[in-house]
């Protein structure tokens, strides 16, 4: 695997927008206006799911009973994870995927278009434990032309018969356009994994850009989920 020197990259790229299980989380467009970020196409990664010089991140433990599961691209949606982690002390995983998406979005746009009309996912690059002592889990991801994001597609096909009995609530980040059908994607997965008697809360949706005014919301959503 090779990684990207930060040092390479200006201070606007480097400033740490807020750490989950510790670990720094970079998201340069939280800079940007709507304009310059131009629903996602003025966005940069590091080309490595936001973990090029940090381990993905994975926090189990035996007693909890909530659990965050999230792919990143670009930085937004793992700090919109890290705030639902502060407020609910969840276990968390992240989802790799083996060949990492380019940090420049054209280039991942044309692979993502590529993949859905294929359908062929990319590999997941993880160890996933038994999921049975979770009750709820949330699910994180961005938005993809209106609909899930293929690393969570992969996840939820090869995963998914490990959800069942639970408590599904979806959070997400977007470009400007909702929520697409992603959640009916997820239901729709799932119920072809085999798994059943799934309870599904509200979606928590929010621009990708804005996701550091996010709190407020945040803390209202995990309390309609907890209630």
């Amino acid at each position: 695997m090779s990684f990207i020197n930060y040092d390479q990259q200006n201070e606007e790229n480097r400033k740490v927008a807020g750490r989950i299980d510790g670990n720094p989380i970079y998201a340069p467009q939280l800079t940007k206006l709507n304009s310059e970020w131009r629903n996602g196409y003025g966005t940069k990664s590091d080309g490595q799911d936001t973990n090029s010089e940090n381990q993905p991140t994975r926090k189990l433990t035996k007693s909890a009973k909530n659990l965050i599961i999230y792919f990143s691209r670009s930085g937004s949606t793992e700090l919109l994870a890290s705030k639902i982690a502060k407020e609910t002390n969840a276990d968390i995983l992240e989802i790799i995927v083996k060949n990492p998406y380019a940090g420049n979005y054209q280039k991942t746009l044309s692979r993502a278009n590529s993949e859905r009309e294929s359908q062929n996912y990319p590999k997941i690059d993880m160890n996933v434990p038994d999921l049975s002592q979770y009750q709820t889990v949330y699910l994180g991801y961005p938005i993809w032309a209106m609909t899930l994001s293929h690393p969570m597609t992969a996840f939820l096909t090869e995963y998914g018969n490990q959800l069942s009995d639970k408590k599904i609530a979806p959070f997400m980040t977007e470009g400007g356009y909702g929520q697409g059908d992603s959640v009916d994607r997820i239901k729709e997965i799932l119920h072809q994994q085999g798994a059943k008697q799934d309870t599904f809360t509200n979606a928590l949706v929010v621009d990708g850009n804005k996701v550091d005014h996010a709190d407020s919301r945040v803390t209202q959503w995990v309390k309609q989920v907890t209630k």
